[in-house]
């Protein structure tokens, strides 16, 4: 069993932290095989090289895990593992959005930044 969405979702955000972990990439790669091919939100999700991207393609890839566990008997041995996926992949995604929403508040302490140091010194042209 794997967890395709958690997996391809460490490697979009290796790829927008600019990670360079080989190993944790070729694991990740591995362990998601081909489908890291195609047209895919696990495919996408891999490859997004920004928050918004990830964001959306994991909002995608959920949609589709909800679908898989919707279609599974509650007595079927993949149940419980698929509810457990699940439940991890929401918490990733409240996880993405808090990250998301801290760069978002560090952008806009950047600017509060830049504003207040024009104001206690002025450029003169």
């Amino acid at each position: 069993m794997s967890c395709d969405e958690i997996e391809a979702l460490r490697l979009g955000l290796m790829n927008i932290l600019g990670t360079s972990d080989d190993a944790a990439r070729r694991h990740a790669e591995q362990e998601l095989g081909d489908k890291l091919d195609g047209d895919t939100p696990i495919a996408a999700l891999a490859t997004a090289e920004s928050l918004a991207e990830l964001q959306r393609h994991l909002d995608a890839a959920l949609v589709d895990l909800e679908e898989e566990v919707a279609t599974l008997d509650a007595d079927d041995p993949k149940y419980a593992y698929a509810r457990g996926r699940l439940v991890a992949v929401r918490d990733a995604e409240r996880s993405l959005a808090r990250l998301a929403d801290s760069g978002e508040s560090f952008l806009g302490d950047l600017g509060d930044t830049h504003h207040t140091l024009h104001e206690v010194f002025p450029i003169e042209e």
